[in-house]
């Protein structure tokens, strides 16, 4: 599986932070990490198992059971490390929005603008959410390797509302402006 290392790396760097159980540590994943990373149960619980069949994790002294909580051992932080360490990719972006507009002029530009204002608002929500975490991140341990995770979210997503600002304005419907008519064949 080409994301094991990925989930792996995860895994461990969540359990880096503090001991979770698997619940918890699944859920800070969509939480936490979810802002710029997608891992499903699927992947996480397999990767746990894993990780403790290898020694990388271990169950918490005295807890037994499914809510025990996992913390990370030395030879996990090493394989943690080694991850970091390696060369990585960007993948290819994956956007259905992007994908719709190329073929935008086979539906009424309605939709189209429909598309674009959801999108802005989308974008904007999502600045919202991140400048409301800051003041979590700053000062807090590891805060500022973090804060640059949230960053990277803050300026794409103020990209993002500037460009559907734009996109709106391209098509005719800058905020404050009426709607155009939709072209006809040959019409502008």
């Amino acid at each position: 599986m080409a994301r094991t290392p990925q989930t792996q790396l995860a895994v461990l760097g969540a359990l880096s932070i503090e001991p979770m159980t698997g619940y918890r540590l699944r859920a800070e994943v969509v939480q936490t990490l979810g802002h710029f990373w997608h891992e499903s149960f699927g992947q996480v619980y397999p990767a746990l198992a894993a990780l403790e069949a290898a020694g990388m994790v271990e169950r918490e002294p005295g807890a037994a059971g499914a809510g025990t909580p996992f913390r990370i051992t030395a030879a996990g932080r090493e394989r943690l490390r080694e991850l970091l360490a390696e060369p990585f990719r960007q993948p290819p972006p994956r956007d259905p929005l992007l994908l719709r507009l190329f073929f935008g002029d086979q539906v009424d530009p309605a939709l189209v603008r429909g598309w674009l204002t959801a999108a802005l608002a989308e974008a904007e929500e999502a600045r919202a959410r991140y400048e409301a975490l800051r003041p979590e991140l700053e000062g807090a341990p590891g805060g500022r390797y973090r804060l640059l995770t949230l960053l990277a979210g803050v300026h794409g997503a103020a990209a993002r509302a500037q460009w559907a600002r734009e996109a709106l304005e391209l098509l005719g419907e800058a905020p404050g402006h009426a709607p155009p008519g939709p072209a006809g064949p040959g019409g502008a």
